[in-house]
């Protein structure tokens, strides 16, 4: 098969133009929150949001509702509540994530199972099943990440101060604690947006990694984001790209991509610092 024809292929399968546009979407998205979260060092906490999902996931299937609405509800919840313990209970920030993690991870697992059949919706949400999304997932994922970027746009200056300088932020006048639980609820609504796409195991690397690639090759926060999109953006083309053509997981293949993509990139850059000080 000669490459134009490679290229074209996959994208005579509507599920897989489906699962490109949710792709990008979704790297889009990680890149816009992900540039925060690592910035902050707060990639432990995107961890725990993600696992801590699971159970609204699980609890959504049994009542019927949409399993998105289930996740959210979880994830805005455990993301709030984080922030809420570790301002009131006098214990470290990490000791607080542990808990909530370890907690709601084990009680989704619990209602998982004791479901008793098979169930391999749930088991997508874990793992990834990008190229299952349907019509309507994709409408729910484009609004959910049109709200995550629009919140980032008009409160573009609030978070950035906050973020680089959160004593001057509140010397200011700025709600920084405010502006603190804003930016967890937003982790909480990207790591929703992403959970079809990558799965509860592997979101955190959608959002951490290109964010944390950007941050090797530019120094300008603005920059960072474009640069963490599209690197998002492609690693998620290329993944699916692999995952169509090696029959591999389509989670597991972007974020295969973006971990090669951040190697890549690092060793270029030592090797150029290496090169700089001799």
């Amino acid at each position: 098969m000669n490459p134009v024809d490679l290229f074209l292929s996959p994208l005579g399968y509507e599920f897989f133009v489906r699962a490109l546009v949710a792709s990008a979407l979704v790297g889009i998205s990680c890149a816009v929150v992900g540039s925060f979260v690592v910035l902050k060092g707060m990639s432990f906490i995107g961890d725990a949001v993600s696992h801590a999902a699971f159970p609204g996931v699980v609890i959504a299937y049994l009542l019927g509702v949409p399993i998105i609405i289930g996740g959210s509800v979880a994830a805005i919840g455990t993301a709030l509540g984080i922030g809420a313990l570790t301002r009131r209970s006098g214990l470290r920030s990490d000791a607080v994530i542990g808990v909530l993690f370890a907690g709601m991870f084990a009680l989704g697992v619990a209602l998982f199972s004791a479901i008793p059949n098979f169930v391999g919706d749930l088991l997508g949400f874990l793992f990834g099943d990008v190229l299952g999304i349907s019509f309507g997932d994709l409408a729910a994922l484009s609004l959910l990440a049109t709200i995550v970027v629009s919140i980032v746009a008009l409160f573009w200056k609030e978070l950035l101060y906050a973020t680089f300088d959160p004593l001057g932020a509140g010397a200011a006048g700025l709600p920084v604690r405010r502006l603190e639980d804003l930016l967890l609820v937003l982790i909480a609504v990207t790591i929703v947006v992403s959970l079809q796409a990558v799965g509860i195991v592997l979101v955190v690397a959608m959002i951490t990694t290109p964010a944390a690639t950007a941050q090797l090759l530019v120094r300008r926060f603005d920059r960072m984001i474009v640069v963490a999109a599209l690197v998002g953006v492609a690693s998620g083309v290329i993944g699916l790209y692999a995952s169509y053509l090696f029959d591999v997981a389509s989670g597991a293949s972007i974020v295969l991509v973006e971990t090669l993509l951040f190697v890549v990139v690092l060793a270029l850059t030592r090797l150029r610092g290496r090169e700089a000080s001799a």
